[in-house]
């Protein structure tokens, strides 16, 4: 727990300098104003986030036959080759095959109590398959809100203008308010 917490928050460390460091080297970036490196921020960890879904179920199932597996397990069920189908559930190291390995060791009880092996079974592997979901859905609407922050501060920005420049007696052209307004739009494009 401890351990994944500190992996946690150096990648966080690593994905806020990435976000400064963007927003001081990129013009796109710099345009589009400081909430640019929070937005930043969300997106580096979101990537990272699904490359780790990607890489857990691509080693999941790497130079395996998914379906021959299936296949294969069924022909042993039918057949109530039962020692068959626990040995093929033991070499296989994927979440359905320890929640049949979990049905096959309660096949000795009630159809009720092989549904709750199995459903337990299932309890226990949810965690390994949706790790880390939480956190891109937490990030995909903070980012929304971020991108939102970044509108309003983008025309709160040409707005101030309209006002200095009314407050000396100038007039207002549109390349003072383009700043402000390109600000707004850049952030609102990020987040769609």
């Amino acid at each position: 727990m401890v351990n994944r917490m500190v992996q946690t928050a150096v990648f966080l460390i690593v994905a806020a300098l990435f976000g400064v460091w963007s927003y001081w080297q990129f013009d796109i970036i710099h345009r589009g104003g400081p909430v640019m490196i929070p937005i930043l921020m969300c997106s580096i960890f979101s990537v990272a986030l699904i490359g780790e879904r990607l890489y857990y179920f691509f080693t999941l199932h790497l130079g395996a036959d998914i379906n021959r597996f299936f296949e294969q397990l069924r022909q042993h069920l039918e057949g109530q080759r039962w020692p068959e189908a626990q040995a093929s559930c033991e070499q296989w190291k994927g979440p359905v095959a320890r929640v049949v390995l979990a049905g096959l060791a309660a096949r000795d009880r009630s159809p009720q109590e092989i549904d709750e092996a199995m459903e337990e079974a299932a309890h226990d592997e949810i965690p390994a398959v949706e790790q880390h979901l939480r956190w891109l859905s937490t990030l995909a609407q903070v980012s929304t809100l971020l991108g939102l922050l970044g509108t309003v501060t983008g025309l709160v920005r040409a707005f101030q203008v309209i006002q200095s420049k009314s407050a000396g007696g100038n007039p207002v052209s549109p390349g003072d308010l383009a700043g402000g307004v390109w600000e707004a739009l850049f952030r609102r494009r990020r987040m769609i």
